[in-house]
């Protein structure tokens, strides 16, 4: 479940389908940052064109921050991009980045949220090491998904096709790098009304270390999802009232597609072509807001999972219901989820920490707003539109990477991460929190 929102963060969705007679079907970094400025306002003043410096710090932290001098550097934009053209922050690591994008069709289930659609029809992308360069840099969404998604946000200030333009660091196909069974694989799941495309930061970097990284669009939970034959569908629980049943349903139906894109990928006829870089035994799950909370549900259906992360996600009742003892980190903003403030969503967490028995923690990013985890706050920053982070949005893209990435290195590849174990004088923001005690530090 999503954090509680108030109606005017909440996403419109307009028709449920959109006909898109002539839209391309682009592989990678497919399909735009729905609704990316729902929930703010055009700044007074603009901020520059380039994402602000990541703050000043130390140059190392402690042995698990080695390469930390490398994530500031990546903040840094990219040359030869038109002075206003929005772009992601550059990956940290020392891959290439490819990108592709999967058309699944699930035949045994209908769609939760079309009765009339008998099959469950999903888009992924993938991110994944390169052995170099590829011709052709990935879409971060088409014109028309620009138009669409700021029309529905009732932003002005931009052009339509501002979106469109931002430039991404992954290539579109370019060949993968690896050896059989040697890549860990990641899955991200975005928040509700998100395409999967708002985590692409996130994903490009995982897969510059090392990991095939797999977003899902959860059909008809966003309010831009675009498939090869030129359908957009939009997000049809996106209006009316958002109570409880709503989120568990979400959560349990993204529980069933995260299981399925698994066997796609990992099974016996593997719908990517280059499925067999993926070591099946080292599998792990993040997700922002309602695909964090749905990280909880995925990891209880599927043991595949053997870690998880929950970013800002509040979570559901009766999704955790007996004792979780694989790894679990929750990672969110410290003005909801700290613990023991009474707050109804920092409770759930309460609720369910009782419930993970293996390593565990929780971490606050101060400062943060809803989407500081995502792509929207380093975009909105660059279009000059204040989207209420005391955070810039390059930092906390920085921090979130490092963060997940230290997870994931610990967990999937058995690299221990003295970052997670104690407050960190490079990321004096983040708190390292024992709800026990009720305290951060």
């Amino acid at each position: 479940m999503t954090e509680p929102e108030s109606a005017a963060q909440r996403y419109r969705s307009g028709p449920a389908t959109i006909t898109a007679a002539g839209n391309p079907f682009l592989r990678g970094g497919l399909v735009a940052v729905a609704g990316l400025l729902a929930c703010v306002a055009p700044a007074s003043t603009a901020y520059a064109s380039a994402p602000v410096a990541a703050s000043a710090g130390p140059s190392a932290d402690t042995a698990a921050s080695a390469g930390l001098a490398g994530d500031a550097a990546a903040s840094a934009g990219p040359l030869g991009v038109p002075s206003g053209t929005p772009y992601l922050p550059r990956p940290t690591g020392s891959h290439p980045v490819g990108t592709t994008a999967l058309y699944l069709k699930d035949a045994s289930r209908p769609d939760p949220w079309v009765p009339t659609a008998q099959a469950r029809e999903l888009m992924v992308s993938l991110w994944y090491p390169a052995k170099s360069e590829g011709r052709r840099r990935a879409q971060y969404m088409t014109p028309k998904e620009s138009e669409l998604l700021l029309k529905d946000a009732k932003i002005t200030s931009v052009p339509l096709d501002a979106l469109s333009k931002t430039r991404t660091n992954a290539f579109s196909d370019a060949k993968p790098a690896g050896r059989k069974h040697g890549l860990p694989l990641v899955v991200l799941s975005p928040g509700f009304g998100k395409p999967r495309s708002t985590l692409t930061a996130l994903a490009e970097d995982l897969a510059s270390r090392g990991y095939v990284v797999a977003a899902i669009d959860h059909t008809y939970e966003s309010v831009a999802t675009t498939f090869p034959d030129g359908r957009v569908t939009t997000c049809v629980p996106c209006e009316g009232d958002h109570d409880p049943s709503l989120f568990t349903k979400l959560s349990k139906g993204r529980a069933a597609d995260v299981s399925y894109v698994l066997d796609q990928l990992t099974g016996a006829r593997a719908k990517w072509k280059a499925a067999s870089l993926i070591d099946p035994s080292r599998i792990a799950m993040a997700g922002h807001s309602a695909g964090g909370a749905s990280t909880i549900a995925a990891m209880v259906k599927d043991s595949r999972l053997r870690a998880g992360i929950d970013i800002d996600g509040t979570t559901d009742t009766g999704i955790l219901d007996s004792e979780l003892s694989r790894p679990f980190m929750f990672l969110g903003k410290s003005a909801t989820y700290t613990p023991g403030s009474g707050n109804p969503a920092a409770a759930t967490w309460e609720r369910d920490w009782k419930l993970l028995t293996g390593w565990k923690r929780w971490l606050l990013l101060t400062g943060a707003a809803h989407e500081s985890f995502t792509d929207i706050v380093p975009l909105a920053d660059q279009l000059g539109i204040d989207a209420g982070a005391k955070v810039p949005g390059v930092r906390s893209l920085e921090i979130t990477r490092r963060y997940v990435r230290a997870f994931f290195d610990q967990h999937l590849r058995n690299k221990p991460q003295p970052l997670l174990d104690e407050p960190s004088p490079r990321y004096p923001e983040v708190k390292l929190c024992s709800p026990d005690k009720k305290t951060c530090e």
